[in-house]
Parts: structure tokens; sequence; C-alpha cells
């Protein structure tokens, strides 16, 4: 017989530290802040809390590699070999990776090992072949004497400001096109999951990463995150977060004219029709939204069911609702676990709360769970009879809260799902695939998901519409936004 896999356990994490210039420092105060499990609510770590003073020094640091420094000199074949070790090394301590996301932000351990580390290694290994292929070219003038090249080159330093619930995978999303294009990079994670960015940056320093280029401040985001979008050295801002933080860095940009990746809020809609294989309808809208505790940007956060199947829609998820397992991240049968902060799980129960006094009905979920008297797990909460207009279907919850709306037409259902203010992702759940077809065209998403949903990949572009921002991460798109052009006039006369 063959023995069971061992259950990884909680470790003990040493004391984190500011990487600048290929160097581990302490922050120039002194201070630390301590990062905590959401699972246990203990302190796992105390890291270094940076302040301005720090962020200069570290763009100062990434401003030299990029000006002075071998990094913009290295052959492309060399900067590509680079990103392919850190691929390697990603792999090799995927287990390390793992457990620290789920001690620090609760994603479930066996959802981070088997999806989200393959994706972040073959992040690097996607754009180190596009390394290779950067180029310009070269353009008929009107004279025949002269000759006209074109290049691409990198933008600079840029600065990546990464959000909590996918601390790997969106700094990776950043990080691999802006060093793939030669560009220097100034990481600021979230304050609250930056255990993974430490192990990141090792990894970064093992590979043979240049002193300078790839630089870590952590600590507190208004802090750090107005420095470094204000820093006249730093070129582009690549940030994850709310919409209204992204408001805000750019227009704090403005005067010193950064280039910016915004990828924003979310209130995803998925359109259920009445055709659609309805025990695999369920199954997808289920995960859409609970998935990683609910705390995921393109959340399927709005279910739009069509009239003759609602109920049985309703009915079905409230019952997967009710039998799904809450618990630790680091057990292998947990489906749910923690939210990521006691900030966002009371944020969350507001919500919840909200829900409660609408129109809407509760029909599964709604309470706190604790596990072993202890964590901030919140219930997989389901909302039947909603509408578009309350508050729980027209704001960014970010976490296990879903509202049911019925609909009666195809016309009605884009009128729902287009009436946001976002437009990061969308779905679209039918046995006709004519008709989803005909229905993507007039979503207004970066992203629509046909008969599945959560589905990524390195070459595939990534953004949002409307105010869930612009630009694209992954892809040749995200590259592209990663270089500038330069158009060089030769005279042959």
């Amino acid at each position: 017989m063959q023995a069971a896999a061992a259950v990884p356990q909680r470790r003990s994490i040493p004391r984190g530290q500011l990487l600048i210039n290929g160097r581990w420092c302490d922050a120039s105060s002194g201070e630390t802040m301590p990062t905590f499990d959401p699972t246990t609510e203990e302190k796992i770590a105390e890291v270094a809390k940076g302040s301005a003073a720090d962020v200069d020094q570290a763009v100062a640091a990434a401003s030299r590699a990029f000006e002075e420094g071998p990094w913009g000199r290295m052959h492309l074949e060399a900067r590509a070999k680079l990103l392919f070790k850190i691929a390697d090394l990603l792999d090799e301590r995927a287990d390390d990776f793992a457990i620290r996301e789920a001690m620090d932000m609760g994603m479930p351990y066996r959802d981070f090992r088997d999806t989200i580390m393959p994706h972040c290694s073959g992040l690097f290994r996607f754009f180190s072949g596009l390394a290779m292929q950067i180029s310009g070219g070269y353009r008929q003038s009107y004279e025949p004497e002269i000759r006209i090249f074109t290049r691409r080159e990198p933008l600079g330093v840029v600065a990546a400001i990464t959000p909590f619930n996918f601390p790997l995978a969106l700094t990776c999303s950043k990080v691999a096109p802006a060093l793939a294009a030669g560009n220097t990079v100034v990481h600021k994670p979230a304050s609250d999951t930056p255990l993974t960015a430490l192990a990141l940056a090792q990894v970064m320093l093992d590979a043979g990463v240049p002193e300078g280029v790839y630089n870590l401040v952590t600590g507190p985001g208004s802090t750090l995150g107005d420095a470094l979008v204000k820093h006249p050295l730093v070129d582009k801002v690549a940030f994850t977060g709310s919409t209204a933080v992204g408001q805000n860095i750019i227009r704090n940009g403005a005067d010193t004219l950064k280039h910016t990746t915004m990828e924003l809020g979310g209130k995803s809609p998925n359109i259920v029709f009445a055709d659609a294989n309805i025990e695999a309808a369920v199954q997808t809208a289920f995960w859409a939204i609970f998935w990683n505790k609910g705390e995921v940007c393109v959340a399927g956060s709005r279910l739009i069911v069509e009239r003759p199947i609602y109920d049985e829609v309703v009915d079905r998820l409230a019952k997967m609702a009710e039998n799904a397992i809450l618990g630790d991240p680091l057990l292998p049968e947990t489906q749910v676990g923690p939210i990521a902060s006691k900030a966002e799980y009371d944020k969350v129960l507001r919500y919840v709360e909200a829900g409660k006094e609408s129109k809407a009905r509760l029909v599964a979920g709604g309470n706190t769970r604790r596990v072993n008297g202890k964590g901030l797990f919140i219930e997989p909460t389901v909302f039947g009879g909603a509408t578009n207009d309350i508050k729980i279907s027209r704001e960014e919850i970010f976490g296990p809260v879903l509202p049911v709306i019925p609909f009666e037409t195809e016309e009605e259902a884009i009128r729902i799902a287009n009436d946001t203010p976002y437009g990061l992702a969308s779905g679209i759940q039918t046995g006709s695939m004519a008709r989803a077809l005909r229905i993507a065209d007039k979503i207004k998403a970066g992203t629509v998901w046909l008969n599945m949903w959560h589905k990524y990949h390195p070459s595939a572009p990534f953004g949002g519409y409307k105010m869930s921002g612009y630009g694209r991460e992954q892809g040749p798109e995200a590259l592209e936004s990663y270089t500038q052009y330069k158009t060089v006039w030769a005279n042959l006369a």
C-alpha cells in the first residue's frame, strides 16, 4: 500500500529584511512590523518596516544598475538564461513558497502548489523566450539615401506594487516582463502578505541577478507606494489593487508622466443559460466566486441565471456552500481557507450584513467559523432573489459572498452584465457555442470565459475595461508595455 503524502507543516520564518543593491539590510529606522497567520491568528515573523528613505535608496540602486551596470549591456540570450534559472529555482522551492502562502494569506497549500506555482515559473519561461525576440526594424524613407531604423529599449526603473491576495503570482506577472525587457525593479509587496516576496528576492540573488537590478522594500503601502509613485527616477508603475488606490497612483504619477499598468477592481458577471449543463455550470459558478475564499480580482461575484433554472441553481449552490470544507490551508482536504487579514475579515462581514438587510434573501452561509477555536473564517455565503441595484451586487466585496440575479431574456442578461463600472472578467455558461460567442462580443470585459472560469496562461493577455484599469499583463502585449521605441535616421549620402 502506498503511504499517504506527508501533510506540510508550519515552519519558523526568519525576520525579513529589505533587499537593496543586492544586499539584505534592515530598514533605515530599524523598525519592523509583524505578519500574522489568519488561521491561527498568531504572529509568523517580523518584517522590516521600510520608509521613504529606504525607497529612495532602492530606487537609486535600481537607477544605477540600469544606467551603469551590466544589465543594460547584457546580451538577450544571457538575460533569457537568467530568467530560465529563476523559473527553475521557483520550481525547486515550490513547497516553501506554498507553505509561506498558506501561512501568510490562507490560500490552500494544494491549490497554490498545483496551480499557482507552475503559472509563476511559467511566466519567467514565457518571457525569457520573448526576451530573445526583442528587436527593432527597418522602415522605408521617401529619399533613397535615407535609412530609418527602429529599436525597442527598456523604460528604466519599474516599481511593482502588488496586492495581498495572490502575492507571488501578481508579482511574477510584473517582474518577469520587466526584467525580460531589460528594466530594473523595485518591488513593494502588500504589508499583510510579504513572505513569498522575501523568498522571491532570495531566488533573484541565488539566480545571479546583478546588484541593484531587483530590489525589495517592505512596509506600509501608504508610505512606500506614495514615495515610489512620486519618485522622479521611477519610470513605470505596475499596480494591482483597488480602483480607488489605482486612481490615486495615476494622479500622483502625473507630474513625472509615469508609464502605468493598472489592474484594478472587478464585479465580474457570470451568466448561466437554461441550456447549460447545470451540474457543470453550478460547479463553475461555485468555484468562480469561492476559490481562494473570494479574494480574487476576477471572482465571478455576480451570478446571473436564466429564470427557468434559477431555483435549481440557487438550491444546488446552497448545498455546495453548506458542504464546503473550511479549515487549515495546509490540510489536503481544505477547500476554503481563512480571510487573509482582520481588516479584510471585518470588511467582508459588513457586506454580509448589508446583504441580510437588503431585499435579497440569505440561502446559505452568512456566518463566521472557528477552526480549533481560532481563525478568520467566513462561510461561503449565497444570496438568492438578488437584483443588480443592491450594494452586494454593485460593490467589490473581495470575499466569499455571492448574489444570484435572475433574468428572462438574452438581452436582459447582457444589460445586467454590463451594468457595472467594472470590466475585468466575465463568463457565459451555455450549451450553444454560437450564443456564447455572440454574447462574448457584447460583454464589456477584458476576459470572457465560456463554460469555464479561472483559466490562465502566460501567453494570454490579462487586464480590464472601464474602471478595472488599462494595460495588459501576460502575453506579448505585456512585454510591449515595458519597452519604448527609438527611431534612428541615417543619411547615407
